[in-house]
């Protein structure tokens, strides 16, 4: 069973639509999927009426928080999506994300760089606009070469030239509102440190004491000598372990499955999950959100 619990779609800053996502993972051998799209719902609809026979959407969230000034990002499965204090916090970062990125474009006219908003808004195509567009519009104009090669000092890496910090959840408070909302946290890339500043195993644990489910272990931004001390990490706190690609399309140089998670972690992130449940496919759109007494997916 191979189970791909982070990936992205033209919902925010992946280049598949989610129905492109849906049918491109099955494609690749995989048996279960998460949609994580940061900091929004709204390819839920279209993910879920797409989902072939054989394969089972987990829909989930990738949160932007921020703890001790460093930037960390919380993955969240099968939470309610209508729950008011989430959907609120949700939207708070979703309408920093335009004013910033336009503040991130300024700069970088500042540093001589022809970068255009519209250029940005065109790359987006409707999507949540995060820095990978920005990063896009870069290599598209010749400042870089690839879109990882953006993320450093020089240009829009946590603290670089033209970073811009925008609005970002405390993330005890995001496991708080997470759980409320009957979903699972997960703790993506914490060791991803050519990203940026990456907060102390500390507070790891500060978090697992707060009701933090699991860390992301198995992820292309962790080598192999991470990916073993975090797993001894994990097994001192408690924690679940999850393996994901962190799948963007043709964006980022990884592909579907690339990591995977064990089928009893998925077991028992869909046992401790209230809010929602797995979607499997039917082969065509009869697929139904499958949360008891809610309406369709927001567009938060």
């Amino acid at each position: 069973m191979r189970i791909d619990l982070h990936c992205h779609s033209k919902a925010s800053d992946g280049t598949d639509t989610p129905a492109e996502l849906v049918r491109n993972a099955a494609a690749a051998g995989l048996d279960v999927v998460a949609l994580t799209d940061h900091d929004t719902t709204r390819g839920y609809a279209e993910a879920i009426a797409a989902v072939p026979a054989g394969l089972t959407l987990v829909t989930g969230a990738e949160l932007s928080c921020r703890l001790d000034g460093v930037g960390l990002h919380m993955l969240a499965y099968l939470f309610d999506p209508e729950e008011p204090d989430l959907l609120r916090e949700r939207e708070l970062v979703r309408d920093d994300r335009v004013p910033r990125a336009q503040a991130m474009i300024g700069s970088l006219r500042e540093l001589g760089v022809p970068i255009t908003w519209e250029h940005v808004e065109r790359i987006a195509s409707g999507g949540s606009v995060g820095r990978p567009h920005i990063a896009t519009a870069l290599v598209e104009l010749g400042v870089v070469p690839t879109v990882s090669d953006a993320f450093t000092s020089e240009w829009l890496a946590d603290g670089g030239r033209a970073h811009i910090q925008k609005h970002e959840s405390d993330p005890f408070e995001m496991i708080r509102l997470v759980k409320a909302a009957g979903g699972v946290t997960v703790f993506a890339h914490p060791a991803a440190a050519k990203r940026g500043r990456t907060v102390p195993e500390s507070a790891i644990a500060e978090l697992a004491a707060a009701g933090l489910d699991g860390i992301e272990v198995d992820h292309m931004d962790h080598d192999a000598a991470t990916r073993a001390r975090l797993r001894g990490l994990a097994g001192e706190l408690g924690l679940l372990t999850t393996g994901s690609s962190d799948y963007h399309g043709h964006r980022k140089a990884c592909e579907l499955g690339e990591y995977t998670t064990d089928p009893e972690i998925y077991a028992e992130i869909t046992r401790r999950a209230t809010g929602a449940f797995p979607v499997p496919g039917t082969g065509g759109p009869t697929g139904a959100f499958p949360v008891p007494g809610a309406g369709g997916p927001t567009s938060a």
